[in-house]
């Protein structure tokens, strides 16, 4: 089975190079450029994984995190924070509103790539543990 990743920036540059990085990698890439298409996306995909910039237009990716932890369907879907907020308060936010990790800009597209995969990893361990 292949990974499926939501990618979600506003930025196009970053998107397209995440893309690439996650395909090279086996994964399937769907991307997002603001909030409520973020949502909406996760809802109708159902991604095994989502990396989320806290900049956008429309929803934030605050607002976004806080969602996707609401609803049933998304709730446990590893969630990469990636962000040019690089403040302990952003950081400390972005967890407590149930982000699984948190990594800021600028980033190794590598880095993100085995961050994700880890994050996968995880929750297989823990979904074969209960």
């Amino acid at each position: 089975m292949t990974n499926r990743v939501l990618v979600v920036d506003d930025e196009s540059d970053i998107t397209e190079l995440l893309s690439y990085n996650f395909r090279v990698a086996g994964y399937e890439v769907l991307t997002a450029a603001d909030g409520m298409v973020a949502v909406s996306t996760a809802q109708r995909w159902l991604p095994e994984a989502i990396v989320l910039d806290l900049n956008l237009p429309g929803l934030d990716g605050f607002a976004v995190c806080e969602m996707l932890r609401v609803l049933p369907s998304t709730r446990n879907i590893p969630i990469l924070m990636l962000t040019a907020f690089a403040t302990e308060q952003s950081r400390q936010v972005g967890l407590q509103l149930g982000a699984t990790d948190y990594l800021t800009k600028p980033f190794s597209p590598r880095d993100v790539v085995a961050r994700v995969t880890e994050l996968l990893k995880r929750a297989d361990n823990a979904q074969a543990a209960s």
